[in-house]
């Protein structure tokens, strides 16, 4: 399933209990309309986005348990997986979620495939705006107001030293059992318009809070209040700071996956957990 949503006004991706959440919304309109014979377990998301955080290109699966064929109660054909018609189920679904989430797509995947361990790459867009007056009214809840010039050339030549396999303890909120080391593949900034301003950012995963700390120490780094040499620094101490951007700037923009053939593959190697580098 290919979903969208406004992350304002969510505690982020995970259910919690008493918390309004975009998992919880979601299984509770799976629940009401469930796309097989019973209601579906949990679903399972290609990347949790904390709370605040946006998703234009989200991914996530959910095993079904198949039809036996067309039932009086749903009115709707099956094929020959037991499946019901996703296109209208698409459409039933977003009747009953609220506007800020969408299902955009739904599809029977291929053998193997895993909507979190089967990615190859996240990619993630960052919204600034550097103008004096703050940001536009209408962009408000999807770009940071950072008030202060900033050079994207600067900026560029600063994420370029992140880039890599490396371990980004620095970077990430930890969690226990977790490994902070990443391949960041991508990191570049562009202007957009005269105070618009986005960077692009792709890895093979992301730990808690990883982008927004990268773009947080750059920012820095673009308006003059840091050295050019002070996020390679930070990455090599390996000791967190503080410079964490604010939730509601980051959108998650796509997921990639490998060919048909190669998703079970690609699902067993990320689940084998990443050794430090020497």
């Amino acid at each position: 399933m290919d979903v969208s949503y406004d992350g304002t006004d969510f505690s982020g991706w995970a259910r919690q209990p008493g918390r309004r959440t975009v998992q919880g919304v979601l299984e509770d309109a799976l629940a009401k309309q469930p796309p097989g014979s019973a209601v579906p377990k949990s679903v399972v998301v290609a990347g949790r986005t904390d709370a605040g955080v946006h998703a234009s290109g989200q991914v996530l699966h959910v095993d079904v348990a198949p039809l036996a064929g067309k039932t009086r109660s749903s009115r709707i054909a099956v094929d020959e997986w037991g499946i019901p018609d996703l296109a209208r189920m698409c459409h039933r679904w977003n009747r009953i979620l609220p506007g800020d989430v969408r299902v955009l797509g739904a599809r029977v995947a291929p053998p193997g495939f895993d909507a979190r361990f089967s990615a190859v790459r996240r990619h993630y867009r960052y919204q600034v705006s550097d103008a004096p007056w703050g940001v536009d009214p209408l962009r408000r809840k999807d770009t940071l107001a950072w008030g202060r010039p900033l050079s994207i050339d600067v900026m560029n030549e600063v994420s370029a030293e992140l880039l890599g396999l490396q371990d980004f303890a620095a970077f990430c909120k930890q969690r226990e059992g977790g490994t902070t080391i990443r391949e960041l593949q991508r990191f570049e900034w562009r202007r957009t318009a005269t105070h618009a301003v986005e960077a692009v950012v792709s890895a093979d995963a992301f730990c808690h809070s990883m982008v927004r700390s990268l773009v947080g120490a750059v920012l820095l780094v673009g308006d003059g209040r840091r050295a050019l040499d002070w996020p390679s620094g930070v990455l090599a101490s390996g000791v967190r700071d503080s410079a964490v951007a604010p939730a509601h700037g980051l959108i998650l923009t796509a997921v990639d996956y490998p060919p048909d053939d190669e998703l079970a593959a690609r699902a067993e190697q990320t689940r084998n957990i990443r050794t430090p580098l020497p």
